[in-house]
C-alpha cells in the first residue's frame, strides 16, 4: 500500500491510496462512520425550563452538539469497570447550563455549557441551543459519554467520509479538433482549452461523469475517461471532535482487531 497526503488541515484530510481494493476502502469508510467512538451528550436532566421548547427538543439539540473527545481518559460505558448505568468519572462527563433572560430576548449558545472537564467542551461556542424571552429560564445538567455511530449519528466523528477511483483521462490529439465542447460541459472544470489543444487542468477533480465523452462530436470520441485499478482518492472531514489523522488511526486499529477476531473464528470452525 502507498499513501500520499494531498491535502490536510485541522478538520480535513485528502489521501491518494494505491495498492488496495474497493472492499478495503469500503471497510475503512464504514469503520470510520460506525465504529470510531467519540463524545456526545447522551442524557439530560432538566431542572428548570420556562422556555417555549419542550424538554425533549432541548435534549435532542444538546445531543447533536459535537464535543471535543479524549479517548485516552474515558472508557466506553459497556467497557467501563464501574458497570453502572449512571456512569463514573471514567466514562461520563457532566456539563451544566444555567441561563436566564433578564433584560430581553437572548440566544443561548453552546459556549455557555460548563464542563467539569476543560478538555471535553463543544467544538464551537457559536452553536445556538434556544432563544429565551424576557423572564424565561433554562437550568439543566447534561451527561456526555463515548459512543459509536452505529448506535446513533450523534456519535459519528465525521461530517463527510467518501472515496472515489483515481481518474484517468486520455485525449486523442490526432482525432481531437479542440472544439471545446468537453471544456464547456465539464461541471468541475477538469479540462481547459489551450490554443488548438485540450489539456487536463485538474485531474483529481474529475467525478467520472462521462459528460465530456458523451458531448464529443467525434466518432469514436476523441476523449476517454476511466480510472486506475486499485488506486483511490479518500476524503475525510472531521466534525472537530478528533483530528482527522486520529480518526483514521482508530479506524485502522478497529479493522485490524475485527480481522483478527474473524481469523480466530475461522480457526475455531475448522477444529
Amino acid at each position: 500500500m502507498e499513501i500520499e497526503v494531498l491535502e490536510k488541515d485541522d478538520k480535513n484530510i485528502r489521501l491518494l491510496v494505491r495498492g488496495v481494493d474497493t472492499p478495503f476502502m469500503n471497510a475503512l469508510r464504514r469503520n470510520i462512520l460506525a465504529e470510531v467512538p467519540c463524545m456526545a451528550i447522551d442524557e439530560v436532566v432538566i431542572i428548570e425550563n420556562s422556555s417555549v421548547l419542550h424538554d425533549e427538543i432541548i435534549a435532542h439539540r444538546l445531543g447533536l452538539i459535537p464535543l471535543k473527545t479524549d479517548l485516552e481518559s474515558y472508557n466506553l460505558p459497556e467497557e467501563c469497570s464501574c458497570k453502572s448505568e449512571f456512569g463514573c468519572n471514567l466514562c461520563r462527563v457532566t456539563l451544566t447550563l444555567d441561563r436566564e433572560a433578564k433584560d430581553g430576548t437572548v440566544t443561548v449558545y453552546s459556549g455557555e455549557l460548563v464542563s467539569e472537564n476543560p478538555n471535553i467542551t463543544p467544538v464551537s461556542d457559536k452553536i445556538p441551543i434556544i432563544k429565551l424571552a424576557k423572564g424565561q429560564k433554562l437550568r439543566l445538567e447534561a451527561y456526555a459519554r463515548l459512543g459509536k455511530g452505529k448506535i446513533h449519528a450523534k456519535w459519528q466523528p465525521v461530517s463527510m467520509c467518501a472515496y472515489k477511483h483515481m481518474p484517468q483521462i486520455k485525449i486523442d490529439a490526432k482525432n481531437c479538433d479542440a472544439c471545446g465542447r468537453c471544456v464547456e460541459i465539464c461541471p468541475k472544470k477538469v479540462l481547459a482549452k489551450n490554443g488548438d489543444k485540450i489539456e487536463i487542468r485538474d485531474l483529481l477533480a474529475c467525478t467520472l461523469c462521462q459528460d465530456c465523452v458523451d458531448v464529443c462530436p467525434k466518432e469514436p470520441p476523441a476523449i476517454e475517461v476511466g480510472w486506475e485499478k486499485n488506486t483511490f482518492i479518500f476524503n475525510l472531514e472531521s466534525t472537530g471532535v478528533l483530528p482527522p489523522e486520529r480518526i483514521l488511526e482508530e479506524a485502522l486499529k478497529i479493522l485490524d482487531k475485527n480481522l483478527e477476531e474473524f481469523a480466530k473464528q475461522i480457526e475455531v470452525q475448522k477444529t
